[in-house]
């Protein structure tokens, strides 16, 4: 069998194969999938009804401050009032239903749930955090899923999101003009989780007071509306760095003395934990592990870290070297998220499922819609998503869509055209001979060739 084939590139690299994709990529995967990246804006999603991160921040202000009571009811019926929680919400799943479905291969989707579950944002944590998350993912992670590392860890930082949910926005120097009038001082949070989440790792070997100086280092980082005192402005949710509340002073982060006094000091922090060596190292290992493998080969991993040293953290550069690599191409071994069963259950079947059966089914599974419920994201291994309940639940969702498939899919012909030449004679046989169209198909769904990648 060649594994370097059509479906492995569909299934390790996008969301699945279409009806007719494998055809089109059989022969040169390879290329096909190196072609999308050069692809301009291809993780971009854009569209009249998705706010951006102020605009729904600020329209939540506008919205808390509606008068109360009966003249609050009227206002509603007159104006055909719906929460800005619900219309963001079904905005965003709505344009991700479209993405999953019409994109050639999924590779930039991928690329933005991988980055997505390495700068992890709760829903859960907060009502900022759970309006904003969608749009965190449009502004801070899709521009730079194939740009530079420095950048999307820049726009992460910053972003009301990702200050939000570390409730860092509102962190003070204590030594500070207001640190020293109000008695408040730093939130730790956000500088424990960036060093050892975002960047180095806890094997690069910071200490407690790395993590001390660089929560300094990030007081004054927040956004417009942080605060509940805050006027309502035009510019509500946008960066704003609070000069009166940074820590004066320089300070050391791992070795390295950064005498600057404002917001430059931060950036310059962010700079240097953005291009070490720790840092290729881990976001190396991390991509190689989430594509290709639970134990990833040293020398894959060593590789692509020294394409982001060299290439100062080029994305596109690192997933250009992972396809590449020959290692990438072996046999199937990593079990499919519950968000990449679904979408390639989908695509398959040629179906469409509304927002709130994607969001019903991806809770489910074990995947909440930009819910993690750790800051360390979902797990990204294989007896993750093989505990418990978890195939019994997918063998439901299965045999829900196989249900709804066209009544003229051919078994037997969507195997060729989904599976191609990974499909085994054991699996084809049994499709075969299946006691109706519908239970065919759950059976090709929840073969382990489909549920493998």
């Amino acid at each position: 069998m060649v594994f370097a084939s059509a479906s492995i590139g569909y299934h390790r690299f996008g969301l699945g194969p279409r009806s007719r994709d494998l055809s089109l990529l059989d022969g040169d995967p390879r290329t096909v999938l190196l072609n999308e990246l050069d692809e301009p804006d291809i993780a971009l999603l854009t569209g009249g009804d998705l706010l951006s991160a102020a605009e729904i921040i600020t329209q939540r202000h506008r919205q808390d401050r509606l008068p109360r009571g009966y003249l609050a009811a009227a206002i509603r019926r007159l104006t055909f009032f719906v929460p800005i929680d619900r219309r963001v919400l079904e905005a965003e799943v709505r344009a991700r239903i479209d993405r999953a479905l019409i994109a050639r291969t999924g590779l930039a989707e991928r690329l933005v749930t991988f980055w997505m579950n390495h700068f992890v944002v709760e829903t859960s944590a907060n009502g900022t955090v759970r309006r904003t998350a969608a749009a965190f993912e449009r502004e801070a992670i899709r521009p730079f899923v194939l740009g530079r590392f420095e950048d999307m860890l820049v726009a992460v930082t910053r972003h009301p999101a990702m200050l939000s949910y570390f409730n860092s926005a509102n962190s003070v120097g204590p030594n500070s003009v207001i640190g020293r009038r109000s008695g408040r001082g730093c939130n730790e949070n956000h500088a424990r989780e960036l060093l050892e989440l975002h960047t180095v790792g806890v094997e690069a070997g910071y200490s407690q007071a790395d993590v001390s100086a660089l929560s300094k280092v990030l007081t004054g980082w927040s956004y417009r509306g942080a605060s509940e005192d805050d006027e309502l402005a035009d510019d509500y949710g946008r960066f704003y760095f609070t000069a009166d509340a940074h820590e004066p002073g320089g300070q050391v982060v791992m070795d390295v003395d950064y005498p600057q006094t404002g917001l430059d000091q931060g950036e310059a922090v962010l700079s240097a934990l953005a291009g070490h060596e720790a840092t290729a190292r881990r976001i190396a290992w991390k991509l190689v592990r989430h594509f290709i493998n639970d134990d990833p080969a040293p020398d894959i991993a060593e590789t692509i870290a020294a394409i982001f040293l060299e290439s100062a953290g080029d994305l596109k550069a690192c997933v250009r070297m992972l396809l590449l690599h020959d290692k990438a191409w072996g046999p199937a071994v990593k079990i499919k998220s519950p968000s990449e069963f679904l979408w390639s259950a989908l695509r398959a079947l040629d179906l469409r499922i509304d927002v709130a059966q994607v969001a019903r089914v991806l809770s489910a599974l074990g995947q909440p819609l930009w819910n993690p419920n750790a800051p360390n994201g979902f797990p990204d291994h294989a007896d993750s998503w093989l505990a418990g309940n978890a195939m019994t639940d997918r063998l439901d969702f299965a045999e829900e869509l196989a249900a709804r498939a066209r009544v003229d899919l051919d078994p037997l012909a969507l195997v060729d055209a989904v599976l191609g030449m990974a499909c085994s004679a054991t699996t084809r046989e049994h499709i075969a001979h299946a006691r109706s169209r519908s239970q065919a198909l759950t059976l090709l769904l929840m073969s382990p060739e489909f549920q493998r990648r």
